[in-house]
């Protein structure tokens, strides 16, 4: 019988989630932001939030997820493709939501690259959605411009 764990995600966990990102068609990667380091310092600052998803002891699923002391954010949402449709992500997310929930923050957002159609299709069936609202962001450094998995290369 398969065994699903869910828990906070350490740097231990580093090198077998970067693995599983590296999986997934339509996610975006920056070479700072995704560095061990970067993603060491983001666990320091939220230790409780970010977590992973063991099945059989193998990581197949993770999520990046902080807080800014108002509003919660994931990122790097993510199952495998190969156990997707088994409730992984929605455990995580919920998981996720009352870690936040636990540290007063009463909202959460994301970002879903358009072409993320998995990723997309996962938040409409769970009904998050909001259209009212224009996003914007400025790259402070141009070595840290979005890779996405699965174009013009077949990482």
């Amino acid at each position: 019988m398969d065994e699903l764990n869910i828990m906070p995600m350490t740097i231990a966990d580093y090198d077998e989630v970067r693995a599983l990102w590296m999986t997934i068609r339509g996610f975006g990667i920056r070479a700072l932001d995704d560095s061990r380091e970067d993603i060491e310092r983001f666990i320091n600052r939220n230790p409780t939030t970010s977590v992973v998803a063991r099945l059989n002891g193998r990581i197949v699923g993770s999520i990046l997820c902080g807080s800014d002391g108002r509003q919660g954010a994931l990122y790097h949402v993510c199952v495998a493709e190969e156990f997707r449709r088994r409730h992984i992500g929605t455990h995580m997310v919920g998981w996720c939501m009352h870690q936040l929930k636990a540290l007063g923050i009463n909202k959460v957002a994301l970002i879903a690259f358009p072409g993320n159609d998995a990723g997309n299709a996962f938040w409409k069936t769970i009904g998050w959605k909001r259209s009212d609202v224009n996003y914007y962001e400025f790259v402070l450094n141009e070595k840290n411009i979005t890779r996405f998995i699965g174009e013009e290369t077949d990482e």
